[in-house]
């Protein structure tokens, strides 16, 4: 995985120093490529091949030049389907770049990838900018004076963009309605990000992007259910997501996405590398907060995994709190993003480079209690309109980042135009939620943090289930066959298909959050140290009137305490 950064305009000096901003991305190698019409900057974390074979900004035989960040997981596939591709490196930047000079955008369809590129057609004047179809790997762009600026990470394109200090209006109101901003608004004014599964071809003598390109997966929901098949599915993901020369280590959550995948990597590698979060001190209030690492741990011992519990306690949280901030680049709705921070480091310092996590399976597969209200009618949506409306009430206590949230008709009018009704499928309104969630809710909080904190210490993510061909699988089986008959019966396809594998503690394991418990930590005469720092970064007046030991006021807490931090360390005005 890697860092790409690019301007169209001869600006050396300006790519070097976004290059030096981000070179945690990529410590295996660096360089630029500079022209009258673009200047292109890369940050290389070699994965696949010897560095030496796979430097970049990457050069075609017709001239044309490739800076890419990603991964083509059916790269093997392609290489024996494409007779005419000649492998020169085994590296799949040549594929890409071969694919895109060879067909054009039209290619991106072949590959099932995490990838943010951006390609410079030195004939036709053109640079185009992609983002991949689950938007595991981000792309920020903004509009400036000499044309267009972008980078894998905003942090070095601040100073580049006019009044880009200030926040965004339209995004701080989404965020401040729904917790999350899916919008292509950034919450830094000017500064935009390429949508999932979003292509975009800029003319650099015109200023102005002259086509595009939008690649859904939709919920089709046309195939029955198989417990023989999915299973086969889930293994080739998990294969694909396992290709490369450095060392895996799975965030290995005790629930059941993480567990099939951790399960499934170690029938194809030996050694499996498994980490689990666990709290300390340990907290009992009304959720086994630990309930996820014991669950972890039965498996790791079964599986011969070579397992290694994360301790998470209150002063990790506070001597993690501004690298989160800083490598977080923006805020989001979570307890958490102190305790993911720390963890990649940890992970880093055990030598892993390729993560491995089951992100994406609650939205493919059905694993929310919200999903089965929909199914059963308690909720009504009768089209693409309702689905949009309905996500905007997904939760009850949204932090205000802003004093003029705009009006519910605007940012629906702005969030029908960021997500189409292609993702509508009116005989299965449930498929079509859950294939929104898909493309907002997990890039949005999910993907956007493994790549910030995961990449801060030079390490790339992958996601077997947000792989295309595993997530176009999975949308295709109608959610009836996903949900049972109480609201612990979810995830079907899963606990049927692995049902006499895994322990009975995983496929029987009440739902649980990898959440910390702040608000109980938070409590005075619990840890004083951690609610003084709290005190000091918010400051006693802003305090919430009474911390008690409960989950959620630790959940309403940390946004607030996370975005006035953010404000400080990105001298947002």
């Amino acid at each position: 995985m890697c860092g790409i950064y690019g301007i169209t305009d001869n600006d050396p000096k300006f790519i070097e120093d976004y290059i030096e901003t981000c070179k945690h991305r990529g410590p295996d190698g660096y360089n630029i490529y500079i022209s009258d019409s673009v200047t292109l900057g890369h940050n290389l974390l070699s994965i696949m091949a010897d560095p030496d074979m796979s430097q970049q900004p990457w050069k075609t035989p017709k001239g044309n030049r490739l800076v890419y960040n990603g991964e083509i997981f059916n790269y093997n596939h392609l290489i024996k389907k494409y007779k005419n591709f000649k492998d020169t490196t085994g590296c799949d930047t040549e594929l890409l770049a071969w694919g895109l000079e060879t067909y054009g955008i039209s290619f991106i369809d072949e590959i099932d990838s995490m990838h943010g590129f951006a390609y410079y057609d030195e004939g036709a004047n053109t640079i185009t900018l992609s983002r991949d179809h689950a938007g595991i790997k981000p792309l920020y762009y903004a509009k400036i004076q000499q044309g267009l600026v972008f980078g894998s990470e905003v942090k070095g394109m601040l100073d580049k963009v006019p009044n880009s200090r200030t926040i965004d209006n339209l995004a701080a109101s989404f965020q401040s309605r729904t917790g999350l901003n899916p919008l292509r608004n950034t919450l830094f004014s000017g500064i935009k990000k390429l949508l999932p599964g979003e292509t975009i071809v800029w003319d650099i003598e015109n200023k102005k992007i002259s086509a595009t390109k939008r690649i859904y997966i939709k919920p089709n929901s046309n195939i029955a259910f198989n417990e023989t098949e999915f299973r086969e599915q889930l293994v080739k993901a998990v294969e694909r997501c396992s290709i490369g020369r450095r060392k895996i280590g799975v965030f290995l959550s005790g629930g059941l996405d993480s567990s099939v995948v951790a399960y499934e990597l170690g029938k194809i590698k030996e050694d499996v590398n498994t980490f689990t979060n666990k709290f300390s001190p340990d907290v009992q209030g009304g959720e086994d907060f630990n309930s996820d690492a014991k669950a972890a741990r039965i498996l790791a011992d079964k599986e011969k995994f070579i397992h290694t519990e994360v301790e998470i306690t209150p002063q990790i949280i506070k001597e993690s709190w501004d690298d989160s901030v800083y490598f977080g680049e923006q805020p989001v709705y979570t307890a958490n993003s102190s305790m993911y921070c720390y963890t990649n480091k940890f992970l880093s310092e055990k030598d892993i480079v390729v993560t491995m996590s089951g992100d994406m399976g609650d939205e493919i597969l059905a694993g929310y209690v919200k999903y089965r209200h929909i199914f059963q009618g308690k909720v009504e949506l009768n089209n693409w309109n309702d689905v949009l409306r309905h996500w905007l009430d997904r939760i009850k206590r949204p932090v205000a980042l802003t004093d003029n949230i705009l009006s519910d008709d605007i940012l629906l009018n702005e969030f029908g135009k960021c997500f189409s009704e292609e993702l509508w499928n009116a005989k299965d309104p449930t498929a079509s939620y859950m294939a929104l969630d898909c493309v907002t809710q997990v890039p949005a909080e999910f993907f956007i943090r493994n790549d910030t904190y995961g990449m801060a210490y030079s390490m790339e993510g992958r996601f077997p289930l947000a792989s295309k061909f595993f997530m176009q699988y999975c949308l295709d089986i109608p959610t009836k066959y996903k949900i049972g008959s109480t609201d612990t019966d979810t995830k079907m396809l899963t606990k049927i298909a692995y049902e006499k594998i895994l322990p009975k503690e995983i496929i029987k394991k009440e739902k649980t959050g990898w959440t910390v418990p702040i608000g109980h930590w938070l409590k005075k005469d619990s840890d004083k140290e951690l609610t003084d720092f709290y005190l000091q970064s918010i400051g006693e007046e802003n305090k919430m009137d009474t911390i008690t030991v409960n989950a959620k006021v630790g959940k309403s807490i940390i946004p607030a305490w996370a975005y006035k931090s953010w404000k400080e360390k990105y001298q947002i005005k």
